[in-house]
Parts: C-alpha cells; structure tokens; sequence
C-alpha cells in the first residue's frame, strides 16, 4: 500500500469530513470512502481528472486553489488533505490559513527542496534540479514555492500551528532510517499533520 494510503488509514477517523485539495483523479478519497467511510469532497481544476473522479463516484468541486476557500464554512471537515499540491499556489501561506479554518487536522505532502540530491545538482551543475521529485524545468515548472522542511515548520510556528506528526519520505513513499535522523537533509518528499495551535 502507498505510504499517503497507509498514513490516511491511521491519521484519518472512520467515518469523518475530509476534503482533500487539489485531488486528481479521486484515488485517495475513493479509497477512504471504501475502506474508512468518510464522507469527501475533492476540490480540483483540471477538467480531465474531475471527469475521473467523478466516474469513481467522488464528489468534486471544480476550483482554483488561487482563489482560497472563501466558499467553504469555518470547521466543515474533520481532516484536510492536500497531496503535492502547495508549492504550486501562488500563496502557500496564506491558503495554510484557509486549510486549517475549514478542517480540524491538515495533511499536507511537498518536495523537499533541501534534499541532498538537490543541494548536490545545485553545487555540481550550477543550476536549478531536476529530479524524480521535481521533475520539470526551471521554465516550465507548475512549482511556484519550493520550500524545505524545516521552511515549512517555521511558517507553521509563525501561524501558531501544532504539527502532530511528520515524515520524511522518498519519491516511492518509502522511508528510511537517515530520513528519519536527518529528514531536512534525507527526505525527497514532507509529510505533515497540523493543527490549530487553539485546539
């Protein structure tokens, strides 16, 4: 099983309002409809995905993450999820505002840019990476806001944000014993479990 399925398994509650930003094709909220019961909603802009998601029998609102949350009420879901998907957004800050007024616990996934892999390329080369993890051009790349780990943790603890759980993991999901000493460093991708530092 993926890691994010696993990790959605145990961080997830039977039976509770997840809205998973930026959902693709519905595969995860798919998933947790059939073996966790939530009840979900997608959010999602590309019109091919949506289609797919749809035909799983996921409900999705097509949105621009751009545009924030406004249309959804304070605590309507018990868990947010959002896979890959914030350094893309042109304000991961203040969307990180929004996700956490709308849902109790946030899960959120992102390529570490602080991975040795990508430090390396960086020193050898001379110029931006391109790896499994980051797999585009410098020109091309929909990853607007690179950030580390330890970036991340920071901004959390500038909004008051608890993080309850982290990982750090390579691109196939796997985890490893110096991704677990030394994840800034280790790990290709971030995992994190936030919540309002209030609750």
């Amino acid at each position: 099983m993926r890691l994010d399925l696993a990790l959605a398994r145990q961080w997830i509650a039977p039976e509770s309002r997840v809205i998973d930003l930026g959902c693709g094709d519905g595969e995860l909220l798919a998933h947790l409809r059939d073996t966790l019961n939530v009840r979900g909603y997608g959010l999602e802009i590309d019109a091919d995905k949506i289609t797919t998601a749809i035909a799983r029998g996921v409900n999705v609102i097509e949105q621009d993450l751009n545009h924030g949350l406004a249309n959804i009420e304070n605590d309507s879901f018990d868990t947010l999820l959002m896979a890959q998907a914030l350094q893309a957004v042109q304000r991961p800050d203040i969307l990180l505002d929004e996700m956490v007024r709308v849902a109790r616990e946030v899960i959120v996934t992102f390529p570490n840019f602080a991975h040795w892999q990508t430090r390396w390329y960086l020193f050898y080369k001379g110029r931006m990476p391109v790896s499994r993890a980051l797999p585009y051009g410098w020109f091309d790349t929909p990853n607007i806001h690179l950030c580390t780990m330890h970036d991340f943790e920071a901004l959390c603890r500038s909004k008051g944000l608890k993080v309850l759980d982290k990982l750090a993991v390579d691109q196939d999901q796997q985890g490893s014993i110096l991704a677990r000493w030394f994840p800034n460093m280790f790990g290709e991708i971030g995992i994190f479990r936030v919540s309002r530092g209030d609750d």
